[in-house]
């Protein structure tokens, strides 16, 4: 830098006649303070200066400025100067062209929104002495000049109070102290502003275009705050609510286990199933897969057992492959196509036995999946069991992220619901009812897209009770596209909120339906509409984070929440008997597959509220249900309780 710098004053000025620097005058002192307006010290910081009847100068920024307008007005109205300290204190001579311009240009929009005035002062961040203005520094100090500005650097340390001086302060405790201790320093004649003791000119007029963008600037920021806080709150409530969920997955996974070694096993009540069970099997263009599933339901060790397949009007070879089994075992009902919920009623008529198990046709059972599904019917107070429904097909990224799902998702909260006696869905790819208990509730009801969630609060309500065998495994084919996906979780979701409204009633009610409503309904509505409309906050807010604020602490926050997820999906693979090698698709699944199906139940809600009428939609199957276990039957070895 040139030497009049280096050996000058701390206040700098470059015009066509030169470089000129001064300094305060003897016994005089211009307190500086930079950053701000800061909500809690500079009102104490201006209440000080107003108690000793100094004035100073406040170099702001103007990003702060512009979030605390009533600040800087404040600032102007008690008689102290207002100086920039560029938008958000970059370094400007680090900054590009573009970042250089809007720094300065951004503050004085601010300013001149806030106070009318557009300021002639600037203070670089990171100058302290004029030593300081080298290198690049230096070059950006006279670009800086070029724009108009006088730039205001400070003493040096040696330089004392009586001599005058310009002092520079930041808006903090330390700083607070400080001033305090200048201020009742005797050999000050004067505290006053920079340009007031050199004799400048501080201010010029803004256009009316720029108190325009000042004031705009202002309200824009003003609802970025607001906008800012309700994330914060909505954040604090997701992420509240999310780790809610895992503790309670967590422990009541951990009860139903203490549970079964305790009650089911060897119970005096639970007596063998051992009587004829019917197997419903509704069909609609289901040929890649039925052979498959009829040979996994004749292959099992409960052979007592009337099969009827309700071919819903196929177009394909469903009915014909169906009719081809050589087994007794096996009926074929043809109907026009009605959907799944007619079906599954012409299957009850059809019926002969009282133990009803119904299936989906795309599905592939254990050998020992029928047997061990009808055994908890053999408490009387028992209307309903769940099965174990795993993911066969999981070549892809996506089966395996819907795997994980499954397991973590729909089987642990089983466990917990069972334990809480409120389980809201018994899925329809496998579960056993008391027939007599299904046509008590006017059998399969038409009234929304979910027929098997709507059918087991019905059973609540009826006052039955709905459990979950979870060694009853039957092994199903899940969406393979994404498009195939979202129409299957939209028609779930749209069927599962038609059910939760048609059934609101059991939140007033007594006995096992007010438990169901209480605590099922209760749950569904905070973790499975709640939760995942305010759940993509936590990914965008850690975006945001990233990107404008804290990136560690951010990161941390999410790899965090991230982390507990891992440790409880790891806990529900161990439960179900999985290898947890599956955990590593868990971080993309998070990023991607779960903020497709946080869009479908925002859609769901958004359809429903607005009436809008979805139809029943058919995934196209490949028959591939089986893939995992390495052939069309499987077959597992799991000691019976």
């Amino acid at each position: 830098m040139p030497d009049a710098v280096a050996k000058g004053g701390p206040v700098i000025g470059i015009n066509r006649d030169g470089i000129r620097s001064g300094s305060m005058p003897a016994r005089t002192v211009a307190l500086t303070f930079d950053g701000g307006p800061d909500p809690v010290w500079t009102p104490r910081l201006l209440d000080l200066l107003r108690r000793n009847n100094a004035r100073a100068t406040f170099f702001v920024h103007g990003a702060q400025a512009a979030r605390h307008p009533e600040l800087v007005r404040r600032i102007r109205a008690e008689g102290h100067e207002i100086g920039s300290n560029t938008y958000t204190g970059a370094v400007l001579g680090e900054s590009s062209a573009p970042r250089f311009r809007s720094e300065l240009e951004l503050t004085q929009s601010a300013l001149a929104g806030a106070t009318g005035l557009r300021t002639n002062l600037l203070r670089m961040p990171r100058t302290t002495t004029p030593e300081t203005l080298c290198g690049r520094e230096w070059q950006a100090a006279r670009r800086a000049t070029g724009y108009g500005y006088v730039l205001v650097a400070a003493d040096k340390g040696a330089r004392k109070p009586a001599q005058g001086i310009v002092r520079q302060l930041s808006q903090t405790e330390s700083a607070y102290l400080e001033a305090r201790r200048l201020l009742n320093n005797p050999t000050v004649d004067r505290f006053t502003t920079v340009s007031d003791g050199l004799k400048l000119v501080p201010y010029a007029s803004p256009s009316l275009t720029q108190r325009w963008l000042g004031q705009g600037l202002i309200q824009v920021t003003s609802l970025g705050q607001a906008f800012s806080t309700a994330m914060i709150w909505i954040l604090g409530v997701a992420g509240g609510l999310g780790v809610l969920r895992l503790v309670l997955l967590a422990l009541f996974a951990r009860a139903h286990v203490r549970r079964l070694e305790r009650f089911r096993t060897g119970a005096p009540w639970m007596r063998e199933v051992s009587g004829p069970v019917t197997v419903l099997v509704p069909a609609y263009n289901e040929e890649a897969g039925i052979g498959s599933t009829l040979r996994s339901l004749l292959d099992s060790t409960h052979r007592e057992l009337q099969v009827v397949v309700i071919d819903d009007g196929s177009t394909d070879r469903t009915a014909d492959i169906a009719e081809s089994v050589d087994d007794p075992r096996v009926e074929v009902v043809r109907q026009p196509n009605s959907g799944k919920a007619a079906a599954l009623n012409t299957g009850l008529a059809h019926a002969r036995y009282d133990i009803v198990v119904m299936v989906d046709a795309d599905t592939v059972f254990e050998p020992d999946a029928i047997e061990r599904i009808v055994q908890p019917l053999a408490h009387p107070a028992v209307g309903a069991v769940s099965g174990n429904t795993k993911v066969g097909n999981r070549r892809s990224l996506l089966a395996r992220w819907q795997h994980l799902e499954y397991v973590f998702g729909f089987n642990l909260d089983r466990r917990m619901f069972e334990v809480l006696e409120c389980m809201p869905t018994v899925p329809g790819a496998i579960g056993a009812f008391r027939r007599d208990a299904v046509i008590g509730v006017g059998g399969v009801s038409e009234d929304t897209l979910a027929e098997d969630t709507d059918l087991t609060m019905a059973l609540w309500r009826a006052g039955w009770r709905v459990l979950y065998e979870e060694s009853a495994v039957a092994w199903t084919e899940v969406p393979t596209s994404l498009r195939q996906l979202w129409r299957q979780r939209y028609r779930w979701c749209y069927g599962t909120l038609q059910a939760m409204w048609k059934h609101r009633g059991a939140l007033f009610a007594m006995g096992p339906a007010g438990r169901f409503g209480r605590r099922g309904l209760t749950y569904l509505a905070l973790f499975q509409v709640a939760l995942p409309l305010l759940a993509p906050v936590i990914d965008v807010y850690a975006l945001y984070g990233v990107l404008f604020r804290d990136p560690w602490e951010s990161a941390a926050v999410w790899f965090a929440f991230l982390g507990v997820q891992i440790v409880c999906s790891g806990y529900a693979l161990r439960l179900d008997g999985e290898p947890v090698r599956a955990l590593w698709s868990m971080p993309f699944q998070i990023v991607v597959y779960r903020q497709l199906m946080y869009l479908v139940v925002i859609q769901s809600l958004v359809a429903l509220l607005l009436g809008s009428r979805l139809r029943w939609q058919r995934m196209k199957r490949s028959g591939t249900a089986a893939e995992q276990i390495g052939g069309p039957v499987p077959y597992r070895s799991v000691p019976m309780r």
